[in-house]
């Protein structure tokens, strides 16, 4: 059996793991040859791939990003530089060439809707859930959130020691898209006095009653922390948009309601207040032991879905099983932090403000 594998969107930490993990398991049994395709799907329209033996992927496993490279900007079904053209035959023509008998495609929303079409034109996928955001439903978790989190949680340690000397209100603002996990988990595991999430819209006045509540308790606890989704806007607002690319997939570049907030409320407040854009630093560097072993788990049970032949198949984790539901019903969607989650209503009880 010859397997190709390749990685598309933005990068994030687990991506080697699971290359790396899909590879070793397929290898093992000495029937199967593994391909590594360039680029996401760009390699598929510019003929560019590798072979991947077990020295290949050896070394891998703690290093971010990912050897094959990616493209978030690549959809052969509709090439926005060619005014919507569609190159998916020259993909499957290339696939084909190269005797691939399937394909493992790792990757958030939009990279497994570009799977699901090509699995429905006869090239065999499985999906293998990546994205930082969290987003993908029918899935717990996906490789790479940890990660993400984690950074989140450090940098809000850092500047929470800058708010205490300066008596500041010092805002985070954190990746996420149109979903709110990775502000909701950073923030709590870094101690944010207000965690703002796309999911619901913040009252402004709100959240500067509670930067006035703390002010007037003075000292050390005079500072405010506040952790904000790039995709979080104020009730009388709609979304903070810092670029338009017409040729992506997700022309929609968010970024800058931190800073928004920011001007909002300086003048309602006595303190300081500042914005860090965290931005790439929560995509890069390796990643956490969680994910090595979440990523893990994932490559190996995408390889035993090949050898299974149960393609048309994404891997996901529910609970503490590894198990794979249907790609079809991934694509296209996306999982949302919803209302009663458990985490909300631990952020409520401990007094943290969702700025409502």
């Amino acid at each position: 059996m010859h397997i190709g594998i390749l990685t598309g969107g933005g990068d994030c930490p687990g991506l080697n793991a699971v290359i790396r993990a899909v590879t070793l398991a397929l290898l093992r049994d000495g029937a199967s040859r593994v391909t590594g395709i360039e680029r996401g799907f760009h390699g598929l329209l510019a003929g560019r791939s590798r072979p991947l033996a077990a020295d290949d992927v050896a070394g891998i496993l703690a290093v971010g990003g990912t050897i094959l490279g990616t493209h978030n900007l690549c959809d052969p079904f509709h090439d926005r530089e060619a005014g919507g053209a569609d190159h998916s035959a020259q993909a499957l023509a290339y696939a084909r060439g190269l005797g691939l008998d399937g394909l493992v495609v790792i990757g958030g929303d939009g990279t497994m809707t570009i799977a699901n079409r090509f699995q429905q034109l006869g090239l065999p996928v499985v999906g293998v859930p990546k994205t930082i955001d969290n987003d993908l439903p029918y899935t717990d978790r996906t490789f790479g959130f940890d990660s993400a989190v984690a950074v989140v949680a450090e940098a809000l340690d850092r500047l929470s020691t800058t708010a205490r000397s300066h008596g500041r209100v010092m805002i985070a603002e954190t990746m996420g898209r149109y979903a709110g996990w990775i502000a909701l988990e950073g923030g709590m595991a870094g101690g944010a006095d207000a965690i703002l999430i796309p999911e619901s819209p913040f009252d402004v006045e709100r959240v500067a009653e509670l930067c006035r509540a703390r002010e007037a308790r003075g000292g050390v606890g005079g500072c405010t922390l506040i952790c904000i989704a790039e995709g979080a806007h104020a009730q009388d607002e709609g979304l903070t948009v810092r670029a338009m690319l017409p040729n992506s997939p997700d022309p929609l570049r968010l970024g800058g309601v931190g800073q928004a907030l920011q001007y909002r409320l300086q003048p309602l407040v006595k303190s300081e207040v500042r914005t860090t854009l965290l931005g790439h630093t929560q995509r890069g560097g390796s990643p956490t032991a969680y994910d090595r072993v979440l990523a893990t788990r994932f490559g190996f049970e995408a390889a035993q879905l090949v050898k299974a032949g149960r393609f048309g198949r994404m891997v996901a984790l529910q609970g503490e099983d590894v198990t794979s539901v249907a790609l079809a019903d991934v694509a296209g969607r996306s999982r949302p932090v919803p209302p009663d989650h458990p985490l909300l209503q631990a952020a409520r009880g401990i007094g943290v403000s969702l700025g409502v």
